[in-house]
């Protein structure tokens, strides 16, 4: 039965354990929904600079000022306190934490909680207060709260980042299993009212599983993006995930969607977690816990029951943190589309002191710096209201196919295979994608394990971008991926003109083979970016001052060689 254009506010579905009731006049589709699973993400197992705050927890919040606190390194934190200096405190934003409820009664968070914009779609009421458990498994979504919209200044816990704002609860997470009805009926509310939604859980991060949102579910994302905030677009903020070097976020739909902004983590020092997966549709990072074991180490927030606790962690606590800094910007600016966003996200972030011990930092062909686990660095705050008051809302977005091969092509242990396109990004047509924004390759392929299946694709101005990474425990040998798209944002306001290039091989100690039948390649951006124009020029301009440096360095190399070598003559 064809499922396009269906009304949510009367679906009549049937699951085990739950009916909603719609009167028969009013049915317009009856549709059976698959049970799948979803999980949250986290980690299992001052100077004030003029800031002055009464909360208890505020100088052990180091990701909103790093001092050094819990060993860590000073001045690595989210650059909050030049945008409050500035006036900016997310009020009049209205941020949506989708988890497992939240508790709207604690002291810190009751104040800025927005009734009217808050549902639990698990009991199908406006009550998404969490189900009571022994052992506070339901704490999740009240923590994710308290880093956005915990009030200031009110001697209870800490503060959030954006202190002023609203935050409302959508209570989707806690059933025996997630439908699609569920989570677009999640995403879709209230999208006039709500300015951001901020999702801190996905697809299993088992290592082996591959998943994301279902039609519905992309239908009402889409509706969002075009539709939501009068038409701005409303901003999809998603945890990059919590499987570590056994996973790849790409494999994740939700995180590697267009339509989403990943956000991965840092601890307090600059290094990765040990969780972080690392994927090229990754935008952007902020900060949770990791490998230390200093108890103050964690992210500081409100917890259930009118507590407070000095251990959130994961990308679940991330996440939340990237709500809040969009509030800031939103308030800054409430014009900004939900592609405004990101291109401010890639332009303001930073690389700060934040480094992996396996990805580089590198430029792509523009310049612009990014790192294969943290995108194009740490979310700045500061940096983002200021350039956000003077943005010019971005030019319309176009979509070009820029070429597809649909042969098969065999693939085996100890060879790569190579595939190209070329591609005039569709100049000359209505389409034609000039600077680039998001590039999607959608890939059929299988293979005998496709855990060794590792994936690489490499743009006309030479930006490599890792596609899919080596994933050990997935034994997978029938599914492979189809018609799966891939996406990187590496190659942000690039030029897509010419050729691309797609390796495929396998990498392990066993032998193996399969097949790729298809390659796809979308490019999604602009026709007009003159911003990126101007930093290929301050590019161009630092390489040929780096150049000359290096040959006034050489110079002076050969001169104290001479005048040593002269002098040990004499």
């Amino acid at each position: 039965m064809p499922t396009n254009n269906i009304p949510f506010e009367c679906v009549l579905y049937r699951i085990s354990i739950n009916y909603l009731q719609c009167t028969l006049s009013s049915v317009k589709n009856v549709l059976d929904q698959e049970g799948f699973g979803r999980q949250k993400r986290g980690y299992r197992s001052i100077d004030e600079i003029y800031i002055k705050m009464t909360d208890p927890l505020f100088s052990k919040q180091w990701y909103l000022i790093n001092t050094g606190q819990a060993d860590g390194t000073p001045g690595l934190d989210l650059n909050v306190a030049e945008a409050w200096g500035l006036g900016y405190t997310g009020r009049g934003i209205t941020i949506a934490i989708m988890d497992d409820g939240i508790d709207y009664l604690h002291p810190d968070l009751a104040s800025n909680y927005n009734a009217e914009a808050s549902f639990d779609f698990s009991s199908n009421d406006p009550y998404p207060y969490p189900r009571y458990t022994d052992d506070w498994f339901n704490s999740h979504g009240t923590r994710c709260a308290g880093e956005v919209s915990a009030a200031a200044n009110n001697n209870i816990c800490g503060v959030g980042v954006a202190y002023n704002s609203k935050v409302a609860g959508i209570r989707m997470l806690d059933q025996p299993f997630m439908t699609d009805i569920i989570e677009a009926s999640s995403i879709s509310h209230m999208p006039q009212v709500i300015d951001i939604y901020s999702a801190s859980w996905g697809p299993t991060d088992d290592g082996k599983t591959v998943d994301g949102p279902r039609e519905l579910t992309l239908q009402a994302m889409a509706d969002g993006v075009n539709k939501g905030r009068g038409g701005k677009g409303s901003i999809y903020v998603w945890a990059s995930g919590d499987g570590g070097s056994y996973d790849d976020c790409n494999c994740d739909g939700y995180a590697s969607s267009m339509w989403t902004i990943s956000i991965n983590s840092a601890i307090n020092d600059g290094r990765t977690a040990l969780y972080d997966e690392s994927c090229s549709s990754t935008l952007a990072s902020t900060f949770s816990n990791g490998r230390k074991r200093n108890p103050e180490a964690g992210v500081a927030t409100t917890d259930l029951y009118g507590n407070c606790t000095l251990r959130h962690s994961g990308t679940s606590a991330a996440a939340p943190e990237a709500a809040g800094v969009f509030a800031l910007a939103l308030e800054a600016n409430p014009n900004l589309t939900w592609r405004d966003m990101q291109h401010l996200s890639v332009l303001t972030s930073k690389r700060n002191q934040l480094h992996d011990e396996v990805h580089q930092w590198r430029r792509n062909g523009v310049g612009l710096e990014f790192n294969h686990l943290f995108g194009y660095g740490v979310l700045d705050a500061g940096g983002m209201v200021k350039m956000a008051k003077e943005w010019k809302t971005v030019p319309e977005r176009f979509h070009c196919m820029a070429g597809s091969l649909q042969d098969v092509h065999k693939i085996q242990s100890g060879d790569k295979l190579i595939l190209t396109i070329s591609t005039d990004s569709c100049q000359g047509k209505d389409n034609f994608v000039r600077y680039l924004e998001h590039v999607q390759a959608v890939v059929t392929v299988n293979g005998s394990r496709r855990g060794d299946l590792n994936i690489n694709m490499t743009s006309p101005m030479g930006t490599k971008s890792i596609l899919l990474s080596c994933r050990p425990r997935d034994d997978d040998a029938k599914v492979g991926f189809d018609k799966w798209p891939f996406m990187t944002t590496h190659t942000w306001g690039e030029d897509p003109r010419g050729t691309w290039v797609l390796e495929v091989g396998f990498q392990g100690d066993e032998p193996q083979k399969g097949a790729l039948k298809e390659w796809t390649l979308m490019l999604h951006g602009t026709q007009s970016a003159p911003y990126i124009d101007q930093i290929v020029r301050d590019y161009q301009s630092k390489l040929a001052m780096s150049k000359k440096e290096e040959l006034e360095e050489e110079l002076d190399e050969a001169v104290e060689r001479s005048l040593k070598s002269l002098l040990s003559k004499n």
